[in-house]
């Protein structure tokens, strides 16, 4: 363990001098300025030397603040946003009122003081989030509890300060600006899915990134879709393509949840579609801690025009597969959509492009209003069409100027914090079970849009035939089965299928038990 002191920066530092940064912290046990001797309960071990941590620098201001400096992506040091770390060593403090003594714990101030941003959802009620041994639960704390200020002491740039009260000795708390979804949780989960043998789930290797980590491709459709000169409807779906947007993995994993469940909806949808899904176009970013860029400094959403094969090797596969699909008569590329997640806005949005043709731009709109329709927490109003400059090099932007008039390109965000219901003012707070939500309902809203609403009864599965002895026994049971099938709680011929009618045949807003 590295042991050192620290004092706390000169005012008028506003970056406690970052090119010092090199690394994230490891096991860094901070001690009172002068202090010689072993390291004791209440001085603080950071680390941040583990799977998509980040944390480069700590100062001690007193013997109960801290000044945390976030280490720069790798390569590139514009970009200074996603934090995640780990504090032990903590200390129980005893406090005597005037009757009694009470136990509360160590209260400290964490100051976050080189972020990139300026604009921040901090400013809105966004607050870290934290989990320890004892409670492994990421939760977010009190918004009372966090300022976002612009501070004399570093400039006046924007700093985040937060206080926590340490209540558990043995415990190691972790911190984190958003739940984090790591390289290894996705290679399990894929696993897991892997080993379910399922007929209309497919996994590949699309290729590797610069460090070696697996590019993975899924396909979920029915079988008889990819035989031998089959027609297919491609829906092509991204994510992850900057590693500190983990918002965006978990709606990825809600449309993969959902599409191969056992789902009336599901049932249809692979029937008539094909789901191409790239869920993590920036691997090495993730497993790094990166915020925006490749472990070689690259923002990969901006190379999408001319994507080297070694600089850029995921999205140069990528881009080679989608191109190959377009060049294919057989092969109808409807839907591409790119997944992230957006730092000062609430709600899910999509972006979308700007074309000549009025009729393409209106055909356009038609998708996220359907979603609108469909998610809660998606807002339409949000949504804007766009041909920025600075966003040629994106995939929205670039497959939208490759793709013919029967394609459409998106860019969908959601919030890091919140989203806003309709009618009201209150901001409800994002949870990993929300995101994968909107993913759900992402994945619903491409049956309104093909209008295959009509065929969802008729996949619906009938009861089986039970025998006597079968019968009884099921009338014997404490509790009945879980209601798998929320479609059949109301007909769906009561339903009208035109685009602007605001009904739908399932409760879309009510996915709390998705299968």
């Amino acid at each position: 363990m590295a042991e050192r002191s620290q004092t706390a920066p000169e005012a008028g530092n506003d970056m406690g001098n970052d090119d010092a940064i090199g690394g994230n912290v490891s096991k860094y046990i901070v001690l009172p300025t002068g202090y010689c001797g072993q390291p004791k309960k209440g001085h603080l071990i950071f680390d941040a030397c583990f799977e998509s941590g980040n944390l480069g620098r700590v100062d001690q201001v007193s013997e109960f603040e801290y000044d945390l400096f976030i280490r720069p992506d790798t390569c590139n040091p514009r970009f200074r946003v996603w934090f995640n770390f780990t504090v032990e060593n903590v200390k129980e403090l005893q406090v005597r009122e005037i009757v009694d003594v009470f136990i509360v714990g160590l209260r400290v101030i964490f100051n976050i003081v080189n972020f990139s941003k300026t604009k921040s959802l901090y400013r809105d009620g966004m607050a870290p989030m934290v989990k320890s041994t004892s409670r492994p639960k990421w939760q977010r704390l009190p918004p009372k509890n966090v300022y976002y200020y612009r501070c004399p002491d570093h400039r006046k740039n924007y700093v985040m300060s937060f206080a926590f009260c340490f209540d558990r000795e043995e415990d190691i708390y972790q911190f984190a600006y958003c739940y984090p979804y790591t390289y290894t949780r996705f290679q399990h989960y894929l696993d897991s899915l892997q080993k379910r043998n399922m007929d209309y789930f497919f996994r590949e290797q699309l290729g590797q990134s610069v460090q070696q980590r697996q590019l993975d491709l899924l396909t979920i459709t029915s079988p008889d879709n990819l035989r031998e000169g089959a027609e297919q409807k491609v829906v092509f779906i991204t994510g992850r393509v900057h590693p500190g947007e983990t918002p965006s993995s978990f709606v990825c994993q809600g449309i993969i949840d959902f599409l191969i469940s056992q789902h009336p909806i599901a049932r249809v949808l692979r029937e008539h579609l094909v789901f191409k899904i790239a869920p993590m176009l920036n691997p090495d970013g993730v497993y790094l801690g990166n915020y925006r860029c490749s472990l070689m400094g690259f923002d990969l959403n901006r190379h999408w025009l001319d994507p080297s094969p070694w600089a850029h090797p995921t999205l140069h596969g990528v881009k080679q597969l989608i191109v190959q699909m377009y060049n294919d008569p057989k092969t109808s590329l409807e839907f591409y959509i790119d997944i992230h997640a957006h730092s000062t806005m609430m709600n899910g949005f999509m972006y979308g492009n700007i074309f000549e043709d009025e009729e393409r731009f209106q055909r356009q709109a038609i998708f996220p209003k359907l979603l609108c329709q469909n998610a809660e927490d998606f807002s339409y109003s949000s949504t804007s069409f766009n041909r920025d400059a600075v966003k040629a090099g994106t995939g929205r932007r670039f497959l939208g100027g490759l793709l013919d008039h029967t394609s459409y390109c998106y860019t969908l965000e959601v919030s890091f914090y919140s989203y806003i219901i309709g009618g009201t003012t209150a901001a409800v707070p994002y949870t990993e079970e929300a995101y994968m939500k909107l993913g759900r309902n992402v994945a619903r809203t491409f049956l309104d849009y093909y209008r295959l609403n009509p065929l969802v009864e008729k996949v619906a599965i009938p009861m089986p035939r039970l025998r006597n002895e079968e019968m009884e026994a099921q009338r014997k049971k404490e509790k009945p089965p879980p209601y798998k099938h929320p479609l059949l709680r109301g007909p769906a011929s009561n339903h009208p299928n035109g685009k602007g009618d605001k009904r739908r045949s399932v409760n879309h807003k009510d996915p709390s038990n998705p299968f």
